[in-house]
C-alpha cells in the first residue's frame, strides 16, 4: 500500500471513529455515550446508582423514571421492575394480584401508556385492572398533604370493566398488591386501597418503585 493510500485509510478510519462517537446512543441519564446500547438506554454507572439510592426519588433513580414516563422509553419498565421485584418479594409473596394504579383516560390516550401497568405486567402475578380514575386530578407535586388527600378523594372506583368471575377470583378476599412508580403522601395509593378494600380484598398492599 502506497503512502497516499496508506493516509486515506487512515483518515478513513478516523472519520468513522468520529462518527460513531458523535452518533452514539446517550444514556438517557448521564448523557454519555453507551457502549452497549442494545443493552437498554441507561449506562451501568446509572443502573449502579439507582440501585444504591435505596428507593428514594432522587437523583439517578428520579432520572430513570422520568426517562420511562416522560420519554416514552418503555423498555425500561423491565430492569425497573426487576428492582421492584428484588425490594418487595416480602411484600409479594401470597399475593393473588397485582392493580396497577390508572390514569384518567385522556392522560392515558395523551402518554401511549401507563407506566404502572407497564411494571405491574412483569411482576410474574396476574394483572387486574379494577380500578377506574373517575376524574382527572390536579398533579401532586406541590401541593401540601392535605391538598393531596382532597385531590384524589373520589377519583377512584371499581372499573366497569372489571368481570365478575375475575373480581371473585382475584380481588374478593383475596391478597391484592397495587403498583404504582412514586408515592409521595401516600394519599393516591390510600384512595385505591379503600376502593379495593370495599370492593371485598382482605388485604392491600403497595409496590413503588421510589419514595418522594
Amino acid at each position: 500500500m502506497g503512502k497516499a493510500q496508506a493516509l486515506r485509510a487512515a483518515l478513513t478510519l478516523t472519520g468513522n471513529a468520529l462518527a460513531g462517537a458523535c452518533l452514539a446512543p446517550c444514556c438517557a441519564c448521564c448523557h454519555g455515550p453507551l457502549e452497549s446500547p442494545l443493552d437498554g438506554p441507561v449506562c451501568p454507572r446509572c443502573w449502579e446508582d439507582a440501585r444504591a439510592a435505596g428507593g428514594r426519588y432522587d437523583g439517578t433513580l428520579r432520572d430513570i423514571i422520568h426517562a420511562m414516563k416522560y420519554e416514552g422509553r418503555r423498555s425500561l419498565a423491565v430492569p425497573l421492575a426487576a428492582l421492584l421485584r428484588d425490594r418487595h418479594h416480602a411484600t409479594l409473596a401470597g399475593a393473588s394480584a397485582v392493580v396497577p394504579v390508572p390514569l384518567f383516560p385522556w392522560r392515558r390516550l395523551r402518554r401511549g401508556f401507563n407506566q404502572a401497568a407497564d411494571l405491574a405486567a412483569l411482576l410474574d402475578l396476574p394483572v387486574v385492572h379494577a380500578l377506574w380514575r373517575v376524574r382527572p386530578t390536579a398533579p401532586q407535586t406541590g401541593l401540601t398533604a392535605a391538598q393531596r388527600r382532597r385531590n384524589v378523594r373520589g377519583a377512584f372506583r371499581i372499573s366497569p370493566f372489571l368481570r365478575r368471575k375475575t373480581r371473585a377470583r382475584c380481588i374478593t378476599d383475596r391478597i391484592v398488591v397495587l403498583v404504582d412508580d412514586v408515592m409521595t403522601t401516600g394519599a393516591t395509593s390510600a384512595a385505591c386501597a379503600e376502593v379495593l378494600a370495599e370492593a371485598g380484598a382482605r388485604d392491600v398492599r403497595v409496590v413503588t418503585l421510589a419514595r418522594a
